[in-house]
């Protein structure tokens, strides 16, 4: 499991502590792809999903990489819950 990030809870009204599900949320429109990763807080259990892919041609994932996020494959979302950048680039903080 990986350590809480935090993030301004909508439904609480102030920044909390979120975890990682360790699922993600495909979204198809067309040709394009949206991939999330969704976190949830850790005290109201409210979703914030947190963006891999936006607007992406299928084409552009690596090799089965789309199948993993469809499984939700655990090695995966712990890829991606552990990537500074990726946190960094969704808003998420690392500490209050």
């Amino acid at each position: 499991m990986t350590a809480p990030v935090y993030h301004r809870c909508a439904r609480c009204g102030k920044k909390r502590a979120f975890v990682s599900s360790g699922k993600f949320r495909v979204n198809a429109n067309g040709n394009l792809l949206d991939v999330w990763l969704i976190y949830r807080c850790e005290k109201c259990k409210h979703t914030w999903n947190l963006a891999v892919y936006e607007r992406v041609r299928l084409s552009r994932l690596a090799p089965g990489e789309y199948e993993r996020f469809l499984q939700n494959d655990p090695a995966l979302a712990q890829q991606y819950a552990s990537d500074p950048s990726f946190l960094k680039r969704n808003g998420a903080q690392f500490h209050l």
